[in-house]
This record gives structure tokens, sequence and C-alpha cells, in this order.
């Protein structure tokens, strides 16, 4: 290959690869330098490679610039050429790949299953395989060879051979991103998502917040009827999603974080960080959660530890108030009393209100429809006569 039809080939991958012409060219001398010290003895950094653009030829000069080139060189300096060429051409797309990737860390993307072995599912992402380990992988999920899924790119790391790109399905990120996907309030940030906790396959609790006190954070994420969140749990084969407001009160923070369950009373110690929740009796078992799931997973949101201990309730249906016989606390400080009572019994009155008002609009329409059966009557009468 004349020297020149080797400065097109370099000119031509450049550009193709998006390369600087310089740096193909400097590991191409390099590589030569190298083969030369090989094939003839000495040090590659002792000698320095020229292009010769009049003879079309390559030259080796020694530290002093002499000429040093051997006879029969030029087959072996053309292959050291190419190799470094393709060598050049694999670290650049390599390179590319991963700061592609790296830019989606945290990211969902699609991809299709390419295999599956005993410890980790392989998807095809285009450019790259990702891997995802059995620990990111949700163990109620069948995957299936060609099936298209979406997965979380957790992280990438420069490989050897090509950039490792792990990807999961069990993160707690994966859901907050596919809201971040189908909510367009948290989107453009109106509505942010505090905390995620979350077992995979079976249920996630998520906090969520808004800075517009016009928007409701939680109606943003379930949609009208429900429509969001349910897509949501489509893709996840129907997990179960919790959604709570997130307050700058621990003891509410901890109250939401403990629903469906109702909570009469948060008691905190702010120095351990601990907090006792009493319930009402009939709630006890759904606070705790299957397997204590739900509890466990509100410490996993709030990081505050929580005991659970239940009280003996009766529900006034006339005030909706409660009087409660507690079970002695420990000494601990700062309590929040009763903190769901006046949200109770004003949704109660509030129901009432709305049962009474459609009450009214019944019993107005069915007078209306029986003076009018009664008026058609005496009308049929008359024309009878």
């Amino acid at each position: 290959m004349a020297t020149s039809e080797i400065k097109l080939a370099i000119a031509q991958v450049a550009s193709e690869r998006g390369i600087p012409v310089e740096d193909v060219l400097n590991s191409i001398k390099n590589a030569i330098a190298r083969a030369y010290a090989k094939e003839y003895g000495g040090e590659a950094e002792s000698f320095s490679v020229e292009f010769d653009d009049e003879t079309g030829e390559i030259k080796i000069l020694d530290e002093s610039g002499a000429d040093v080139t051997k006879a029969g060189f030029g087959r072996i300096a053309v292959n050291a050429a190419k190799q470094a060429l393709t060598s050049k051409v694999r670290e650049v797309e390599k390179d590319i790949i991963y700061q592609d990737f790296i830019q989606k860390k945290g990211k969902i993307v699609s991809g299709n299953i390419f295999r599956i072995d005993r410890s980790s599912v392989v998807i095809d992402l285009g450019k790259v395989q990702g891997i995802m380990p059995y620990s990111e992988q949700v163990p109620s999920e069948e995957y299936r060879i060609g099936h298209r899924i979406k997965v979380l790119i957790k992280d990438v790391t420069k490989d050897t051979k090509d950039p490792q790109v792990i990807v999961s399905r069990a993160s707690g990120d994966f859901v907050a991103q596919l809201f971040e996907a189908e909510v367009p309030e948290i989107a453009n940030g109106t509505v942010e998502i505090t905390a995620v906790a979350r077992e995979a396959g079976s249920r996630t609790k998520m906090a969520v917040y808004s800075n517009d006190e016009k928007i409701d954070p939680v109606g943003s994420c379930v949609g009208q009827k429900g429509v969001r969140v349910q897509a949501i749990i489509h893709e996840l084969f129907g997990e179960k999603i919790d959604i709570i407001p997130f307050s700058r009160s621990i003891e509410k923070y901890i109250a939401s974080a403990l629903s469906p369950a109702r909570v009469t009373e948060v008691v905190i110690d702010e120095a351990e960080e601990k907090a006792i929740v009493s319930v009402p009796e009939d709630q006890l078992s759904l606070a705790i959660g299957k397997d204590g799931q739900n509890v466990r997973l509100a410490n996993k949101l709030t990081h505050w530890k929580i005991d659970i201990k239940g009280t003996k309730t009766i529900f006034d249906s006339e005030t909706g108030r409660q009087s409660e016989v507690r079970e002695s606390s420990s000494s601990v400080s700062k309590p929040s009393m009763g903190i769901w009572d006046q949200v109770i019994a004003e949704a109660k009155a509030e129901a009432e209100k709305k049962a009474k008002e459609d009450q009214e609009i019944l019993n107005k329409l069915s007078e209306e429809k029986t003076q009018a059966s009664a008026e058609n009557t005496e009308e049929n009468s008359e024309e009878t006569k």
C-alpha cells in the first residue's frame, strides 16, 4: 500500500468515525515503531516514523535523525499500520458507546431479550448488550427470548472488550422513571418524587410532593380515573403501588406511609429516630401488612424505626370523634395526638351533607313525577268525557 493510499485511508476512517486525523496518524506511527523494534531490536521509543510523500515509502529514523529503514520492512510496516488503524477504530467506538450509555445512566431504555442464563438475562440494546443480574430481576416476572422489555440503566463500566451495561427492573428508581415518563407534572418538576421503597413484584410505596399548592401531587400521579398509575401497574405486571403525600411533619409523613391503615397517634423519639404508632385494633393487621411488609416499606420510605400498637377504639357516629383506651406508652418526646380525627370528622360531615342533598333532589324529582302523572290522568279523564 502506497503512502498516499495509507493517508487517504486514514483521512476516510477519521472522517467516518469522527476521529481526529492526528490521533489516528500517531497511533499508526507508534505501531510501526514497535514493529520495527521487535523485528530488528532496540526500544520503540528510540525510533520515529515518517511518511515520505515523494517516494511513497515509510522511513524509520533513529534518535539522531538518520534513516535506518531496513530493506523489506515495507510489508511489515503496512501490516502494522492496518492493525493500528483497526485497533484505533475499535477503541474509539468503545468510547463512543460508553459515553452514550453513561449519559443514559438512571434512565429507562427498551430492548429485546437476547439470551437467558442461570444468573442473568442478556438484553440487546442496539450498540451493546445489557446484563440484568439475578439481583436486578423481579422474581414474579417471566422473561422470554425475543420479548421486548423496558429496563433501567443502573451502571456502565469500561471493560477490556466492550463497555458493560448493567440494567435493572427491580430497582425503586425504575418505578420512579416510569412515573416521570407517564406524569407531565413530574417531568417538568412541578411534582417531585421524594422517596421510593420497593419490594419488587409485590408492592411499592412512593412519596410525592408538589411545588405548586394548586396541584395535588397524589392526584397527578394517579391520573383521571387512575389511567396514569394503571399504565405503570400494567408495566409492572400488577405490582401494588401506594402513592402518599410527603409531609415535612414527620408524624404525618409516618402516618401517611402506613397507608392504607388509619393512624390515630404517632409518638416520636427524635434522638433514636423511632416512632411508636397507634392504630385501631381492627387496623392493626392492615398497618403491619402481610409478613410485616407494610410497616417494613414504611420504614424504608421514612428512614424511621416504626413500632405499631393497637388501641381499643369506639367510633361515635354522631360526632365522628373517637374515644380511645390506650395501652401504656413508652416515655418518649414530642407526641402528636389524633392526627386524623379532624380529617375523619370533616370527611364524614361532607359525605352526610352530600347524601342529604342527593336525597332532597330525589324526593323533589319523585314529587314532580307524581304530580305530572296525576295531571296526565286528569287530562285523560276529561278527554274521555
